[in-house]
């Protein structure tokens, strides 16, 4: 999944980036209000972390524009601030969650964790599609009691689609928020249609799998 950090403090936001990108998160930074609303503007992601006191700006406003181009995206408050007010206007502005500073890094992703259940409508970490067990938290796929070998890309692009499900993904969709980057479309249609055919192949060693759609010129969709 792809992450905005939008935090002033260089070393922090370093230290949340590293942390994120051990536990397969893609990671943009911005460290001033402009810088992340620029990257907000350009790219869809799936999280955004706003840390309410920047240089040249209030988090909360930015938290406003924010919605405005990505209205899908989680968005979790990352402030020293102690102001029960500002916590309040940061919810009710959207907010998903609000994380006081300091902090631990494995609360931070144990929140994130929480926030993409409730998001993805996922009760626990191990999803059934078809006559296979995908297991997100282990990144484990089995068939049976079958352990198949996807590669990192394969499973990070099969998961996506799955906590997706019923909804149609385009190929750059998928580039952005799998790779995190946004590529031509000739070659983004090659790279993501020879990942899909991959796990097709790996995947139907074992059992069918029709819930795997194409959908012709636009994307991909699991459909349960």
């Amino acid at each position: 999944m792809k992450v905005l950090i939008i935090e002033d403090e260089k070393t922090m936001a370093f230290e949340m980036e590293a942390s994120l990108k051990k536990a397969f998160y893609l990671c943009d930074l911005a460290h001033s209000f402009k810088i992340g609303l620029e990257k907000l503007k350009l790219n869809q992601y799936d999280f955004i972390l706003i840390d309410l006191s920047l240089p040249d700006g209030d988090g909360l406003d930015l938290l406003k524009e924010a919605k405005k181009h990505n209205a899908e995206a989680a968005y979790i408050i990352i402030t020293a601030r102690t102001n029960l007010k500002d916590r309040i206007t940061g919810l009710d502005l959207g907010a998903d969650d609000y994380l006081p500073k300091p902090f631990y890094l494995l609360e931070l992703q144990s929140r994130m964790q929480a926030i993409a259940r409730r998001k993805f409508n996922i009760a626990e970490d191990l999803l059934s599609i078809g006559n296979f067990q995908v297991d997100i938290k282990r990144r484990q796929i089995k068939y049976e009691l079958e352990e198949i070998n996807l590669s990192r890309k394969e499973f990070d692009l099969l998961s996506y689609l799955l906590l997706h499900k019923n909804r149609v993904l385009t190929r750059v969709q998928l580039s952005e928020h799998i790779w995190g980057t946004f590529v031509n479309d000739d070659y983004d249609s090659n790279y993501i249609d020879a990942h899909i055919k991959n796990i097709r192949k790996k995947l139907n060693c074992h059992a069918n799998t029709d819930w795997l759609e194409t959908v012709r010129g636009v994307g991909y969709r699991v459909k349960q």
